[in-house]
């Protein structure tokens, strides 16, 4: 995954108040007390979690945590990428309403929701099929809220005229779907500690999606029509996932919950959620440090480093995906085969050209231009992040192979400025999914990634990282024996509870 660098200043504003050890950590120490080591690789939203939960719940414990980053900034796959003086989202981008472990980091870290304007919660959308526009939308822009409504209130109405009553059956499929997943919310008197994602997703009534493609739930389970999964629905999982409706069923209910109403994001950049629960975890934050191998040596782990340098630890948490890592483990662990979805983000400022879409001016052109799954189309979608004049707009395109400099030559007639990323993004889903374990090695070296294979989101990984730090203390510091006070876990008839719901 490449990362982009950023400004210094917010490297100093952010971990000031980190400590940046030289040196390896300390001697091992006996497993279960208050001078036990975590080691976390990775810090990303699901290793910064865990930091966070391990010190939310461990009421009677405080064992020292270290988070090891490959890369110069914490963030992991939220990322901002700078295009003329202005910061875009070039990872994970988009929270829904009812991301709640999300909503809880940006209140508790004084963050500040962003929230799309009245103009930008009604851009106009046309789904491109290599020849036309199949789908396209009330293009209007206006300072008038009023008129945007309107404007919105008819594009509903077109919407619904083409696909009918489908539309309120998807919403209803979506909303089923999101209520069963909010039981991961509940306080943890109701809640067990999982110790695989099969036993994570049966409890909350998920498991079945996980076993056919979104494809065949929404024909023969919600009986949809053929269109709008061609269309509408085809768009949405290109779009949020870069693959087909023939993804996984949990995974493609996930991608449509992230094409709802509500949605919002951190101001200046999701990443600073990571950062931030680092930042309040009481860490030590290993930058520029990539673990190369993990290996059991009985009573802890050995961790060693690309520059050279070990760390001891009793616990050892992954929270990177392991699919192209080249972590060494031994005794070797066991993970199921997978493939990453690489998603092309090339972010160019400029005007795009209309006679590629076969019109005659800019304005013709939708704001959000999203194509349905024909391998002859080279893109995914372009969006407008930003206009700044009628010849000067900031777009963001999504494209399943790198977009060379002709291709875009010939979709912009002004070119300004061109960056280009790579992300190892998210799972290939194909249903039946397979899952690795929680537990890697059936001791103490945990996996947070493991949920990914249900779904992929900012969100799904904080609950994933939850469940595994409530997972180390009912096992590391309970020994098994008994539950800690403020935590409950499968095995535990009675625990008195401390969390409140989220």
């Amino acid at each position: 995954m490449v990362m982009l660098p950023l400004k210094i200043i917010f490297l100093l504003a952010i971990f000031g108040g980190l400590t940046f050890p030289q040196t390896s950590s300390s001697a091992t120490t006996s497993a279960g007390g208050d001078d036990a080591t975590v080691c976390i690789i990775g810090s990303g939203i699901g290793g910064s979690s865990v930091a966070h939960f391990l010190r939310k719940y461990s009421t009677n414990h405080h064992p020292k945590i270290l988070i090891f980053e490959r890369h110069a900034i914490v963030g992991g796959r939220m990322a901002t990428v700078t295009i003329g003086g202005d910061a875009f989202e070039a990872g994970g981008s988009i929270l829904p309403p009812k991301n709640y472990h999300a909503s809880n980091y940006t209140n508790l870290l004084n963050l500040t929701e962003k929230r799309p304007s009245s103009s930008e919660s009604s851009i106009s959308l046309g789904i491109w099929d290599g020849n036309g526009f199949a789908v396209k939308t009330l293009n209007v822009n206006s300072n008038w809220g009023i008129v945007n409504k309107i404007v919105s209130f008819f594009n509903g109405i077109y919407l619904f005229m083409r696909y009918g009553f489908s539309l309120v059956k998807m919403g209803g499929f979506v909303d089923e779907t999101g209520n069963k997943f909010l039981k991961y919310y509940e306080g943890v008197e109701a809640r067990p500690v999982f110790e695989s994602v099969e036993e994570m997703l049966k409890w909350a009534g998920l498991v079945n999606l996980t076993g056919k493609s979104l494809k065949e739930e929404l024909v023969d389970g919600v009986k949809l029509a053929p269109l709008l999964i061609e269309e509408l629905v085809t768009v949405i999982t290109r779009i949020n996932y870069g693959q087909s409706v023939n993804i996984s069923g949990l995974a493609g209910a996930v991608s449509l919950a992230g094409s709802g109403g509500g949605l919002w994001a951190v101001e200046g950049g999701n990443w600073q959620m990571a950062a931030g629960l680092i930042n309040s975890s009481d860490v030590e934050l290993y930058l520029h440090e990539e673990i190369d191998s993990i290996s059991y040596l009985g009573e802890y782990y050995e961790l060693n480093s690309t520059k050279g340098n070990t760390y001891s630890c009793e616990v050892a948490v992954v929270a990177i995906p392991l699919d192209e890592s080249s972590i060494q483990f031994s005794p070797p662990v066991s993970v199921p085969m997978r493939q990453l979805q690489h998603t092309h983000a090339t972010f160019v400022r400029g005007l795009i050209n209309p006679v590629y879409f076969g019109l005659k001016a800019v304005s013709e052109i939708p704001e959000l231009v999203a194509t349905i799954e024909d391998p002859r189309l080279p893109f995914t979608s372009i969006s407008i992040l930003k206009c700044y004049n009628e010849t000067d707009m900031t777009y963001k395109i999504f494209s399943r192979q790198a977009m060379t400099d002709a291709l875009l030559d010939s979709i912009f007639s002004v070119r300004k400025e061109t960056v280009r990323i790579n992300w190892g993004a998210y799972p290939h889903y194909k249903a039946p999914e397979k899952f690795a374990p929680f537990i890697l090695d059936g001791k103490h070296l945990y996996y947070v990634n493991a949920f990914e294979n249900a779904a992929s989101t900012m969100e799904t990984s904080a609950v994933a990282a939850e469940n595994i730090a409530r997972l180390i203390l009912s096992r590391f510091f309970g020994k098994d024996s008994s539950c800690p006070s403020d935590l409950k876990r499968t095995s535990c008839s009675s625990a008195e509870a401390s969390h409140s719901d989220m």
